[in-house]
């Protein structure tokens, strides 16, 4: 939570911007002091804006609100290093988003574990229109999560990533191994 840090100073005071006039003024010193103790977690925070806007090195209170502004979400059940991955990703996630290996990324950074996709091959062309699709070969894409034993993976949280980076015209089941 940002709240005010006590007993921080300020790098810039108030005091030292007036002029030479006033600075021999006890009650303008006092009064400048105050208003450097203020000014202070302001002045800090901007000093530090860089690190506020870096996944890795944002405060863990502060990332929920950054991940948001980079377009993902993240699971509060999470470990913190998986979120701040989640959120570093975002970007790039945005670019290859409904790929195969956007998909696959993003998946396993919501489990941790290693993913592997696999298309049935279920794909038909016809030259003449309204011709039948054969009923023989469903075309569905096999998600297969490996995670690490003794590493649970929700169910209702893995197809909502699932859902949110895959095409939506693409069927698909899943399945979780455990090595």
């Amino acid at each position: 939570m940002r709240a005010a840090v006590p007993g921080l100073g300020s790098p810039y005071s108030l005091a030292q911007l007036l002029p030479a006039v006033y600075q021999d003024d006890g009650f303008t010193l006092r009064l400048t002091a105050g208003w450097d103790e203020v000014i202070a977690p302001v002045i800090s925070t901007l000093d530090c804006l860089d690190a506020y806007l870096d996944p890795w090195l944002t405060p863990p209170d502060f990332l929920r609100w950054l991940a948001d502004r980079m377009g993902t979400q993240l699971d509060e059940n999470w470990p913190e290093r998986r979120q701040r991955a989640a959120t570093a990703h975002a970007v790039s996630g945005h670019r290859t988003r409904g790929t195969v290996d956007g998909v696959r990324e993003r998946i396993a950074l919501a489990t941790g574990g290693t993913v592997e996709l696999v298309d049935s091959g279920g794909v038909f062309t016809s030259a003449a229109p309204e011709t039948p699709i054969p009923t023989g070969l469903p075309p569905v894409t096999l998600i297969r999560v490996m995670v690490p034993a003794g590493r649970e993976v929700d169910p209702a949280a893995l197809e909502e990533v699932i859902r949110e980076f895959l095409p939506a015209h693409v069927p698909y089941r899943t399945e979780v191994v455990t090595k």
